[in-house]
């Protein structure tokens, strides 16, 4: 069942830097699954993804950076893990207030496209 909410227009940042290197909402959330659950493994399953993928976008964040974004832990007797540093709880809350100032600053153009938009909103009657 669609809701209003279904219906809103929403921005999607996502950084290019050189080398092809790409920040968006998919490693943002990757970030915060791993801070809730400790597990790079367990963040990618949250996703729907592979461990793989999970720990190769983690290693690009990484690489991207002066300082890592996510630290992480061979197993061993203990286990495992992997923790979101400082910097990346910075690069995180930097990143969200990123789409918030983009959401404010285009709420005016939105809610024109949105008024202007066709009736299924796919451009066809």
């Amino acid at each position: 069942m669609k809701t209003a909410a279904d219906d809103s227009l929403s921005p999607i940042l996502r950084i290019d830097f050189p080398h092809d290197n790409r920040l968006g909402r998919g490693k943002m959330e990757l970030l915060e699954h791993i801070r809730e659950t400790g597990s790079i493994s367990a963040a990618g399953r949250a996703m729907d993804m592979s461990y793989r993928r999970a720990w190769l976008l983690v290693s690009d964040m990484n690489a991207m950076f002066k300082e890592p974004v996510v630290s992480s832990q061979r197993g061993g007797q203990k286990g495992g893990g992997a923790a979101v540093t400082p910097f990346g709880e910075d690069l995180l809350a930097r990143f969200r207030h990123m789409e918030l100032t983009l959401r404010v600053a285009l709420a005016e153009d939105l809610t024109w496209l949105r008024a202007n938009q066709s009736p299924d909103g796919n451009g066809k009657d």
